[in-house]
């Protein structure tokens, strides 16, 4: 019943058979044939093929999970095996937001590869709901994010501390009342604008913006409703997302204003049409983690990288 479940793993990762596919280097009609094949064993459809992505029945939601507990079990022995070789073979599958996924982990991952280069990586790019359910179901070995997951479920070590501060569109007049508050990239990226000596800007004076806010999962959601209630203010949300580099980008687009972290400050190209402020309050101040679910074999792979980070 299992047999051809990674045909079937790699349709449901993709939402697409042509580019599950071309991932397979098979072609669409054999890999819809194996899927067949695997629906035709279990007697019901995995997949609902009248949707655009693909999306999953009932029996294929079911059948997934028990996918990712068989490699979850897998990669659980697997990992036990490579450290007996010394890591010189094996896999470490790690996770993150956009932001993390394109701008942190890249670096770590580049001075892990260089210690043991025989050791494969595979990058995930999700939401943080997501990657919460792959740490659960044993698909991730590590997840980085800003979130505090429930400690009784999940490990985690800390990788560092990151603030939030206010990006806004140059464009908006409000900038003209408040040049003096406003931080160059410099004092961000060396962290001089965390000194008592740097005033946060007024907060309550932006309640009238438009804003630009993740969606409500997120903690950089939650954080910021919070440092607006705390100054008087509930924010005029023009658009809710998922991921806080794209409502950074969309505020360099001049659309609205958006809390963002030094992290990202620190590992992207400044963008000309945005201005810094510091933000008051102990909401700005956060923790950066690496997660691993708890129970789980922390494999000589995981410890390394972690050593690293």
């Amino acid at each position: 019943m299992f047999q051809g479940m990674n045909y079937v793993y790699e349709v449901y990762k993709e939402k697409s058979f042509s580019k599950a596919a071309k991932n397979l280097y098979i072609s669409q009609p054999s890999l819809s044939a194996n899927v067949r094949r695997v629906e035709n064993k279990i007697g019901y459809p995995i997949f609902n093929r009248n949707t655009s992505p693909l999306t999953l029945t009932e029996c294929g939601e079911r059948y997934i999970q028990s996918v990712e507990e068989i490699l979850a079990i897998e990669n659980s022995f697997s990992s036990f095996v490579n450290d007996l070789g010394g890591l010189k073979t094996g896999h470490l599958t790690l996770g993150g937001s956009s932001l993390f996924s394109s701008c942190v982990l890249p670096h770590l991952i580049g001075d892990f590869t260089r210690r043991f280069p025989l050791v494969k990586i595979n990058l995930i790019e999700e939401s943080t709901a997501r990657l919460e359910e792959l740490l659960l179901s044993g698909v991730l070995d590590l997840a980085i994010d800003n979130y505090p997951f429930n400690e009784a479920v999940f490990g985690r070590r800390l990788f560092h501390e990151e603030h939030l501060i206010l990006a806004v569109p140059r464009a908006f007049p409000i900038n003209r009342r408040f040049e003096s508050y406003q931080l160059s990239v410099e004092e961000i990226c060396s962290g001089a604008f965390l000194d008592k000596k740097t005033a946060p800007v007024p907060l309550e004076q932006f309640k009238d913006e438009a804003f630009i806010l993740l969606k409500q999962e997120n903690d950089t959601r939650r954080r910021s409703t919070l440092l607006c209630q705390a100054n008087g203010f509930s924010p005029r949300v023009v658009l809710e997302l998922d991921q806080q580099m794209t409502s950074y980008n969309i505020t360099c687009a001049g659309m609205g204003i958006s809390f963002i972290s030094d992290t990202l400050v620190r590992h992207v190209t400044p963008h000309p049409d945005v201005i810094y402020y510091k933000l008051p309050g102990a909401e700005t101040r956060r923790n950066l983690y690496f997660y691993w679910k708890n129970g789980k074999y922390i494999s000589r792979a995981m410890e390394e990288f972690l050593n690293i980070a």
